[in-house]
């Protein structure tokens, strides 16, 4: 009982200090939606999984996302059409085994995520095959036809990163899934080489005697030869993906922690001790991210602030001070805003983790783990998302590295029906079609100002906006400007003024 009051007050103190709260008008809020491990869609029937979807993305669009993360491959399977690899076992019980009726969940959220102004990222796993060794793989598997590019390690299968074969299948299914789908972007986690197991090696000594040499590296290289594998297949799926299509990105959610200051002589690490990319998983993030071959970088920094081996505040800006200026967003483990703030103990540590996302130079928004429970609202976390932190919608920082040239503006914008609409003419460079549209709106006597947040009021995908029954009585003025794809905006719109 004191715990719910404790959370009632938190919530009334986050309620009433809502106008001290500045919201900006660019940020990526994003959301992972896991599919590996999951028990109940099999249980569901088609129309089931979909409302279910659908409730979700609903709660996500309250609350201020605007990139939904959806798990498409969690286990070199499939949560889309593919004639590449099995269905997943995670949508149908059974991998290989296709949903009845045949529906397409990928196709699915892409739609319906863009329906709400949310993008779409299609999130892959690059090497694991099995969680267990009680999963059966599907007879088609490519395990069955090419099994000696694949190595256990503790009860899991995984691709073996050292064999060029398991680059080609990789590179052929974000090949296959960039050119037959209107996705955003393209979305690794945090396994590439198998986190380490104790007292077990990853027998990939074959791979190393066959390659190595003559890739440059000698015996006592092998770490580095392990990392030049993973650095090799991150450059050729860019290479890939933006020669099919531009516009879509990559972008790499790593481990939260690099390197540790004790494994750094020159000193480069943060000041943690903990398992890091570079050493035990063998992936050079900020290498990828100097070298421009990753669109943005979404370190998971799953701990509070204080953690005696991995403290938050030290790895933020330890990541914000070593990206290169480029895109950066934080990996937020919704669990850990509710401990006590090191300062007032009486208040969480929400406040204090959004203002350092916020004032950090390099740091351009945060995904957050588990995005599904947001659909719970733990603690009143996502009220304080809805209510304060994302009360209003924001644009994505513009991929300028990739696109910085605005589309052209919209123009006659009108007033029928209880609906704004407008026009936006064709242009044959995909990269200048508007993608999206943001609708600004203007209390009466206010001056238009599209640089503030609380005057963006939606993002859509179509070319028209349906006014909220609540403003049928009131005088406003709107604008709209056009999106593309890397998130340029284009000039305003001719301001609408309406009156009733």
């Amino acid at each position: 009982m004191i715990k719910k009051y404790y959370l009632i007050l938190v919530l009334m103190l986050t309620i009433s200090s809502l106008h001290g709260t500045t919201v900006p008008k660019r940020e990526f809020r994003g959301a992972w939606i896991h599919t590996v491990g999951n028990q109940l869609f099999p249980k569901m029937s088609a129309d089931s999984i979909k409302e279910y979807l659908t409730k979700t993305l609903d709660i996500f669009e309250r609350a201020g996302i605007n990139a939904v993360i959806f798990q498409v491959r969690p286990q070199a399977d499939a949560f889309y059409i593919s004639k590449i690899e099995p269905w997943s076992r995670f949508l149908t019980g059974e991998q290989g085994k296709a949903p009845t009726p045949v529906w397409d969940p990928l196709q699915f959220m892409i739609e319906e995520s863009h329906k709400r102004g949310m993008e779409l990222h299609a999130w892959c796993n690059p090497y694991r095959v099995t969680s267990n060794d009680k999963e059966q793989l599907h007879p088609g598997h490519l395990y069955f036809q090419n099994p000696e590019i694949f190595k256990k390690y503790g009860k899991q299968l995984y691709f073996d990163p050292g064999e060029p074969k398991s680059m080609e299948h990789t590179i052929r299914v974000i090949a296959d899934l960039v050119s037959r789908y209107n996705l955003d972007a393209i979305h690794f986690d945090d396994y590439f080489y198998p986190y380490p197991i104790a007292f077990e090696e990853f027998h990939d000594d074959a791979s190393f005697v066959k390659y190595g040499k003559s890739q440059g590296f000698e015996y006592w290289q092998k770490g580095d030869w392990r990392r030049n594998n993973v650095s090799t297949l991150i450059k050729a799926l860019n290479d890939t993906i933006k020669a099919l299509k531009p516009w879509v990105r990559f972008g790499i959610s790593p481990f939260g922690i690099h390197r540790n200051l004790k494994d750094t002589p020159d000193g480069s690490g943060s000041n943690t001790n903990g398992l890091s990319n570079y050493d035990q998983l063998y992936a050079d993030v900020p290498l990828w991210v100097k070298n421009g071959w990753i669109d943005y970088n979404v370190p998971q920094i799953y701990w509070k602030i204080g953690h005696p081996a991995a403290d938050y505040k030290t790895l933020i800006e330890w990541w914000s001070r070593s990206n290169y200026g480029k895109h950066l967003y934080i990996g937020q483990n919704i669990s850990t805003f509710t401990e006590p703030d090191l300062e007032n103990p009486l208040k969480t540590q929400f406040e204090a983790k959004m203002r350092m996302v916020r004032e950090l130079p390099d740091v351009h928004g945060n995904v957050w783990w588990p995005g599904w429970s947001l659909t719970r609202n733990p603690d009143g976390f996502t009220d304080s998302l809805t209510l304060k932190y994302q009360r209003y919608p924001a644009l994505i920082p513009p991929y300028s590295h990739i696109d910085s040239i605005a589309p052209m503006a919209v123009s006659e914008l009108k007033y029928k029906s209880g609906r704004l609409i407008w026009h936006h003419k064709e242009v044959s460079d995909p990269m200048q079609t508007a993608h999206f549209f943001a609708v600004y709106k203007f209390p009466e006597g206010i001056k238009p100002l599209l640089s503030e947040s609380r005057y963006l009021v939606k993002i859509v995908k179509d070319s028209q906006y349906i006014l909220p029954a609540s403003n049928i009585k009131e005088n406003y003025s709107y604008i709209v400007t056009a999106i593309d794809r890397c998130w340029n905006e284009s000039p305003p719109s001719k301001t609408l003024i309406i009156k009733h």
